[in-house]
């Protein structure tokens, strides 16, 4: 009796991308490993998206959907921001490598330019230039993207030391800085004992990093207003 042929549709290749980037991380994945995934010869994959790059970008516009259907703010543009920001990263969060997937895709998919345009419409009631506006959204979307990137890659490093070495790597720092000098490393000593390192990739640092960049914005737009 001859095999049946496994049935796909757009959904769950989109889903099974998902599982395979979670579990192997971007840098492993494949065309071909998803078909293997999925039961079936890499080239039916082609049927549903030209290219691997074509598949990244519906992946990535899926997140920008899932933004854009959390997002929820009717405050003025701080109040915006934060939220939006907030928002962002919770749903970067959700889906695995997803931050690398809106790094690396263009706005050449609908809910992508949708997730853009509302980025800009948390600015447009200031008296920031276009311009400006524009670099807003873009530095704070780049600090978005960089503090989520550095955590799963934190995360991820710390991981392969642990298989490596089978040591906890809070031990080697230790003894690496007990071997260097005051002059050297003395302030980072201090900081790395105090636990002051532990804080990277949490709430607190996230939102005093998106404090600092509101500042900033608020102050150029009163600077302007002289």
């Amino acid at each position: 009796m001859k095999k049946q042929q496994p049935q796909i549709s757009e959904d769950k290749i989109i889903e099974a991308s998902w599982e395979l980037l979670g579990e192997e991380g971007i840098e492993k994945f494949s065309m071909r490993r998803l078909a293997t995934r999925l039961g079936i010869q890499a080239p039916s994959l082609y049927w549903y998206f030209k290219s691997k790059q074509d598949l990244y970008q519906r992946l990535a516009n899926h997140v920008s959907k899932m933004i854009l259907k959390e997002f929820h703010s009717d405050g003025d543009w701080k109040e915006q921001l934060t939220v939006l920001a907030v928002t962002v990263r919770s749903v970067l969060s959700q889906y695995p490598c997803s931050t690398q997937l809106m790094m690396m895709t263009l706005p050449h998919e609908p809910d992508i330019i949708r997730f853009t345009n509302r980025m800009l419409l948390c600015v447009e009631s200031t008296t920031l230039e276009q311009e400006q506006k524009m670099q807003v959204v873009t530095t704070l979307v780049n600090y978005i993207y960089y503090f989520v990137l550095d955590d799963y890659q934190h995360e991820r490093n710390v991981s392969a030391i642990m298989k490596d070495q089978e040591t906890d790597p809070g031990e080697e720092v230790t003894r690496l800085l007990n071997s260097m000098s005051e002059s050297d490393a003395g302030l980072f000593r201090r900081m790395f004992t105090d636990g002051l390192f532990n804080l990277m990739g949490s709430d607190r640092s996230f939102e005093f990093g998106l404090k600092l960049i509101l500042a900033g914005i608020e102050q150029v737009i009163q600077e302007q207003e002289k």
